[in-house]
């Protein structure tokens, strides 16, 4: 592993922690208990994806909480470098997870492939 990669995974691990935090100091009701599951930072680290837990939102919440959260992007940059002292943050990109709903999708084809298995 290069020193490169080493920055990325330590700016990913510190985002991870941080960005719940900012999203906690917000004024927005619907912000404030958003799970954040990854971040994943692009090389150069000028953006980072921010994967939020769907939980139990709507099509139509989770566009809302999107677009107030892209609305809230830069309060969260800037509570970010004060609290880390750094010149600058990566530019967030939000997004809700459905690597989840993918692998229980692919859980559940296997447990019918082994069903179908067995009984020929």
């Amino acid at each position: 592993m290069n020193p490169s990669e080493i920055k990325k995974l330590r700016t990913e691990s510190i985002l991870k922690e941080l960005i719940p935090e900012a999203l906690a100091n917000l004024d927005d009701e619907n912000l404030k208990n958003l799970c954040v599951v990854d971040v994943e930072c692009k090389k150069g680290r000028y953006d980072a994806f921010v994967y939020l837990d769907k939980m139990f939102f709507n099509v139509h919440e989770q566009e809302k909480i999107l677009s107030s959260l892209k609305k809230a992007s830069r309060a969260l940059q800037n509570y970010c470098m004060s609290e880390q002292g750094w010149y600058r943050c990566p530019n967030f990109h939000f997004k809700f997870d459905d690597r989840l709903e993918y692998q229980n999708h692919m859980d559940a084809l296997f447990e019918k492939i082994k069903k179908d298995k067995n009984e020929s």
